[in-house]
């Protein structure tokens, strides 16, 4: 827990990584108890601030693995996902986790049809659960289920009540992710000069703007930023970790000190053990975010990376990539056959050229190095038996 408080003494942003919560709630998704271990140390290596590592009440491996988790004294905080009931919370302690997540619904749709009670029931509950976990001296996160459907009046009301039952935070949950970065920007304004409570974005990804609603609350002052690895999570997804926090770096200019350069590491872990691809086009880490194939770009990026490039490959644990294709110019072409030891000439290249675009044209894709070969190899077959100009005019 040493690294979550030293955040917290010090005000700065913190991650709260769900992978092992939400993220396994991804439909279809389990992890074995011995992959959310790897996860939580990985997540703990790259500098998370805290883990919420389940949900407790489930009892057996569940239970067992949060155990043995908090047993590795990590420098992140370990949380522990609750109902709003004791019950819940008695088994979070038997776990040993030093903070708990209190989750309940606030919005009228969610009371009236999932819950089927009322307002004043929802506060009587949410109360009884944080002074008894208050009691126990753990840090308390109230998580307010649906809260970017919840009347504004209703949502200070419940956060404010929660601040005096002794809650630490408020985790504004954009549960089906009908937010967008104009209006969380005013709504969390709002409710932080309303309440002055701590506030954690926990945002969905149902319309693509899960990671924008995430840095938007944190420009409107939110201090929290719920997140996932790879954007795992119920439905479209939860904002991804690996890209929260680049743009913080990157577009912020607030440098967590997290490990970046094992994202991409932990990205493919997460991706085999969740049977979920990492697509090539995935931001941050996916094995297209630096490479290039046309011309253009190709030329710009050898010349200056910057020219193409916000930040450095190795920064996020990859490697640039020229690609040869059909947009590919003969400078790209040139730099490719040096990895080769072949140093073409400007003629040369533009030959090839032709040929590297008939090839991938026929192909649908872009060319391999063996492809590449071949390529070169037909090229001086044919430029052998060929008759040279000279040889021509001679004969005339």
């Amino acid at each position: 827990m040493k690294r979550f408080q030293e955040a917290l003494n010090n005000k700065m942003p913190m991650l709260v990584d769900t992978t092992l919560r939400d993220g396994e709630q991804t439909a279809g998704v389990v992890f074995s108890n011995r992959e959310k271990l790897r996860i939580a140390k990985m997540l703990d290596n790259i500098g998370v601030h805290q883990i919420e590592a389940g949900v407790p009440v489930m009892g057996g491996d569940e239970k067992d693995v949060i155990k043995e988790m908090v047993s590795y004294n990590l420098q992140a905080s370990i949380m522990a996902w609750n109902r709003a009931n004791i019950e819940d919370l008695k088994h979070s302690l038997e776990c040993g986790v030093d903070a708990v997540a209190i989750s309940i619904s606030t919005s009228d749709i969610h009371i009236n049809h999932k819950l089927k009670t009322s307002r004043e029931w929802v506060l009587e509950n949410m109360i009884k659960a944080v002074k008894f976990a208050k009691d126990k001296g753990l840090y308390i996160s109230v998580n307010a289920e649906d809260a970017s459907r919840t009347d504004m009046d209703f949502l200070v009301q419940f956060a404010n009540e929660a601040r005096e039952a002794g809650a630490d935070r408020l985790r504004f949950c954009d549960t089906i992710g009908t937010l967008e970065p104009f209006k969380t920007y005013s709504t969390i304004s709002e409710l932080i000069e309303r309440t002055d409570m701590d506030i954690e974005m926990h945002t969905h990804n149902d319309f693509g703007m899960a990671t924008a609603n995430t840095l938007a609350g944190l420009k409107a002052g939110a201090k929290f930023m719920g997140v996932t690895i790879n954007g795992l999570g119920e439905r479209a997804g939860n904002a991804a970790l690996e890209e929260v926090a680049m743009a913080l770096k990157h577009l912020f200019d607030v440098n967590l000190g997290m490990q970046t350069k094992d994202f991409r590491n932990l990205c493919e872990y997460v991706a085999r053990a969740s049977n979920r691809q990492l697509y090539p086009s995935k931001p941050i880490v996916g094995t297209n975010t630096f490479a290039h194939e046309s011309g253009i770009h190709a030329d710009g990026v050898l010349k200056h990376p910057e020219t193409y490039e916000i930040f450095k490959p190795e920064e996020v644990g990859l490697e640039r990539q020229i690609v040869i294709g059909k947009h590919s110019g003969s400078k790209a072409i040139k730099m490719k056959f040096v990895e080769y030891g072949i140093d073409l000439s400007d003629e040369e290249a533009a030959e090839l050229l032709k040929s590297v675009r008939a090839v991938t044209v026929d192909l649908k894709r872009t060319l391999f190095d063996k492809e590449l070969m071949y390529i070169y190899e037909d090229y001086l077959y044919e430029k052998k038996i060929a008759p040279s100009a000279e040889d021509t005019a001679k004969k005339e």
